[in-house]
């Protein structure tokens, strides 16, 4: 596993990377082979200070964003930073990306710099999506969502493993035979109960394409298809009924199909992924839940450790369900991303 603070290059969603050139309490930041600005480094009231130099023209807000990225990426123990500016900043402020401070500083906080959506998320977010308040067959009232996104929806190069996560909308015709695979290996069927033929499979997979509360995804490590996730609206969900769900609350499925993919280190990566995905797609999004069997011990610990809390058990009519909450607040105040 890659240790950020040694971090020099750092890959950017697009094909673009950043780099850093050290000197005497300075940095230099480069996209690319340009040179996008210069710091000057020292600390203020405890805090790393960078005062921006030499930044080229029209550039400001992306090498804020850019230093602040790498920085973050690099010391992930670092909750905020200070700047000192001779330039305009009023987009970063707008934005949240820097916010005023004592003595003239501005700074940036990982919990707000982590909620800014670029470059990290590849569809349109549903924030622009306005609500109307509409009612399903089934009676339960809820907002009237966006049409589903497709393809790559989030990408991110994790420091820690060195490797980019991401996440696609599932594809029936690429993905029915991963699935298919997936599904009746022994260890996934233990759990998940829905092992069968492709054309079960298929059938299973169009339901929910056809679905409007339910989102069908593939996580990739480098591009490599490893898992499947179900992401769904919670209030139009069978979920809804166990808990004071809220109209922008988000749950999980989640199966790892590949073997080599398994460990403490990808979950960290692809559940932190997943929920900044969800926080991100929407952020009136509150809650992320999840309704694991109650007896699944390892995949309620490794929730646990990326801030889900357990709030009960309840009884679906298949299994004995735990309730897992991982909250927006927390998940940014507390965030690790890198």
């Amino acid at each position: 596993m890659n240790h950020p603070e040694g971090l020099h290059r750092l890959p950017l969603p697009g094909g673009e990377h950043l780099s850093i050139e050290a000197s005497s309490r300075r940095l230099r930041l480069l996209r690319g082979s340009q040179s996008l600005a210069q710091v000057a480094v020292g600390e203020e009231g405890g805090l790393p200070l960078f005062q921006l130099q030499e930044v080229a023209a029209g550039e400001a807000q992306a090498a804020i964003q850019a230093f602040c990225y790498w920085h973050f990426a690099r010391s992930p123990e670092h909750q905020r930073l200070a700047w000192r500016l001779d330039v305009t900043a009023d987009s970063a402020l707008r934005s949240g990306l820097l916010i005023p401070a004592d003595a003239g500083l501005l700074h940036a906080e990982r919990g707000l710099f982590w909620q800014l959506p670029d470059p990290w998320l590849r569809g349109a977010p549903g924030i622009g999506y306005p609500q109307q308040m509409v009612m399903n067959a089934n009676g339960r009232r809820h907002p009237l969502r966006a049409p589903k996104a497709s393809g790559e929806v989030y990408r991110r190069f994790d420091a820690r493993l060195g490797s980019w996560i991401s996440l696609r909308t599932l594809d029936i015709d690429l993905d029915l035979e991963r699935f298919n695979r997936w599904q009746n290996s022994p260890r996934v069927l233990a759990f998940w109960q829905e092992g069968g033929s492709l054309e079960q499979h298929r059938e299973y997979l169009q339901k929910l394409a056809d679905d409007p509360h339910t989102l069908t995804l593939i996580g990739c490590f480098d591009d490599e298809p490893f898992a499947y996730f179900e992401a769904y609206w919670a209030k139009e969900d069978r979920i809804a009924p166990f808990y004071t769900v809220d109209d922008y609350d988000r749950g999980i499925h989640m199966l790892v199909g590949e073997e080599k993919h398994r460990g403490p280190h990808k979950v960290a990566s692809w559940l932190s992924a997943l929920a900044h995905y969800l926080f991100l797609d929407d952020n009136r999004t509150r809650k992320v839940v999840a309704e694991p069997r109650a007896d699944n011990a390892r995949m309620i610990a490794h929730m646990q450790a990326q801030g889900f809390y357990r709030e009960k058990e309840f009884n679906f009519p298949h299994k004995r369900a735990a309730l897992m909450v991982l909250e927006r607040e927390w998940f940014f105040d507390r965030c690790e991303l890198c």
